[in-house]
């Protein structure tokens, strides 16, 4: 793997078999390979992105004084403040990453994880008050996403020989977050520690991502089956999309879920600040994560788990005491 592959989603949109399929195959190949993929032709709309961050800097160019009242711990809902998140997939003790982020979720308990212990991954977001716009902006940019999400979910069910609805239909209850990441620029932050990034390596615990990137000099690295660090492809308009832990999980291991990195703001560029826009799609909570019903995935040596029960058991490891 040299370079993160482009599909053009317009043929599966336009509806035709043959075109549904190649979409599928070129998607499959990504993910087998790679893990990542950018894709073009989605309804995700410049006008959507933009104004979710018109609505959202200014929230970080606030005094950390005034964000701390809706401080929280990574998973959480409302402000996650530098220093609070240091990532190894190893579990090896890392700098803290040099970024903040605000994070939002689905309010909306769905009925069949009512009374059980996995009613945690609902509950009420956290708004500043400051940005009344953002509610709205927000949940706009997380709707469309979702359809987004969905959609790539059937392209990977067809991918694979499944029923249409085999990964959307476990994905349905409205579990994902989004997590609106800011990464500040050199001249803010100040001296950066041997090894410090804005993102140390680590996996997505999910099925899907869908991220909405800002070109930069600090961006986005994919580490190659060899352990090679590539800087990922910016395409104006195009959202990165990679596997999570979850779908490899699910797949046997046939979908990469990638290490990837983010890295430290830039010395010849010491005011380069960016903000991405992170969707997160997982399976509901309660879904059982086994063996496929296709001989496309391969055998799995992985037991059976709920998807709550796998993320639960991930969640602890990026948080810094």
């Amino acid at each position: 793997m040299t370079a993160v592959p482009l599909v053009d989603l317009t043929p599966w949109y336009e509806g035709s078999p043959a075109g549904r399929r190649q979409v599928a195959t070129d998607v499959d190949r990504a993910l087998c390979e790679v893990g990542f993929l950018l894709v073009t032709g989605h309804p995700v709309g410049a006008a959507l992105r933009d104004r979710l961050r018109a609505e959202v800097r200014p929230f970080f160019a606030l005094p950390p004084t005034e964000k701390a009242e809706l401080a929280c711990f990574p998973g959480g809902r409302g402000w996650v403040p530098p220093g609070a998140a240091a990532t190894a997939s190893d579990g090896s003790t890392v700098p803290p990453d040099l970024r903040e982020s605000f994070t939002f979720g689905p309010e909306q308990v769905p009925p069949a994880v009512l009374g059980t212990s996995e009613e945690e991954w609902f509950g009420p977001n956290s708004w500043p008050a400051s940005t009344p716009g953002l509610p709205a902006a927000a949940t706009a940019f997380s709707d469309c996403c979702a359809r987004l999400a969905d959609d790539l979910l059937r392209v990977c069910a067809l991918a694979l020989d499944l029923d249409d609805d085999y990964f959307a239909g476990r994905c349905a209850g409205g579990t994902w977050s989004v997590d609106l990441t800011w990464y500040p620029a050199r001249s803010a932050v100040g001296p950066v520690l041997p090894g410090q990034l804005r993102r140390g390596p680590h996996t997505d615990v999910g099925t899907l991502t869908v991220l909405d990137r800002e070109p930069g000099s600090g961006g986005l690295q994919v580490r190659t089956l060899d352990g090679e660090w590539v800087d990922a492809p910016y395409v104006p308009g195009a959202l990165t999309v990679n596997a999570g832990d979850l779908l490899a999980r699910w797949t046997g291991d046939r979908w990469r879920s990638t290490p990837h990195r983010v890295l430290p703001p830039p010395v010849e560029v010491p005011t380069e600040e960016l903000l991405s826009l992170v969707f997160a799609q997982v399976a509901d909570p309660l879904a059982v994560v086994g063996t496929l019903p296709t001989a496309a995935a391969g055998p799995t040596r992985y037991v059976p788990v709920t998807a709550g029960q796998f993320l639960r058991g991930r969640m602890d490891s990026i948080t810094v005491g």
